[in-house]
């Protein structure tokens, strides 16, 4: 995955935002982390992975992958507020969680350990696990990068629009 493009497209949208909105100069970390969980918790919605009481399946596979890259993005602009633009991801497959409910609740984990120390090892720690949850969906990096560039593209739109 080109990570280096992803953050500099990331960049660019953060950057029309806080242009659109006159938002120099303003603290978004917290308002990012809670993004970010909410984004989380519509895609595990989407999944359904959790939900023992019910008998509908998961969404279509479209709907889960758009909701995987609105957390990216929160994931990408929290990176870039923190300058770990330059961060490497390794995702160890013999690492991965086959239980999504337990990748998730790890997720959550993650961003309360980035929240509490916010360095780029936990940083990592997240986008990795975040990056295995995408495997263990089904997702290939093309699907992912695919899928990112349009709701990117969306985004912009949508901040032109008067979103």
């Amino acid at each position: 995955m080109n990570f280096k493009n992803l953050f500099n497209l990331q960049e660019k949208l953060d950057h029309h935002i806080l242009e659109k909105h006159n938002l120099h100069g303003k603290a978004f970390f917290p308002n990012k982390i809670l993004a970010l969980q909410v984004e989380i918790a519509e895609l595990a919605n989407e999944t359904r992975c959790f939900k023992y009481w019910c008998n509908k399946g998961a969404s279509p596979k479209s709907e889960i992958l758009e909701e995987y890259v609105d957390c990216l993005h929160f994931i990408l602009t929290l990176g870039l507020e923190k300058n770990y633009r330059d961060a490497e991801f390794n995702i160890h497959i013999e690492n991965m969680q086959h239980n999504l409910t337990d990748q998730f609740l790890n997720l959550y984990v993650d961003i309360n350990d980035f929240v509490v120390c916010p360095s780029k090892d936990h940083y990592q720690t997240l986008f990795e696990d975040f990056l295995c949850l995408g495997l263990s969906l089904g997702f290939s990096e093309k699907d992912i990068e695919s899928a990112y560039l349009n709701k990117n593209n969306m985004n912009h739109i949508r901040q032109l629009s008067g979103y």
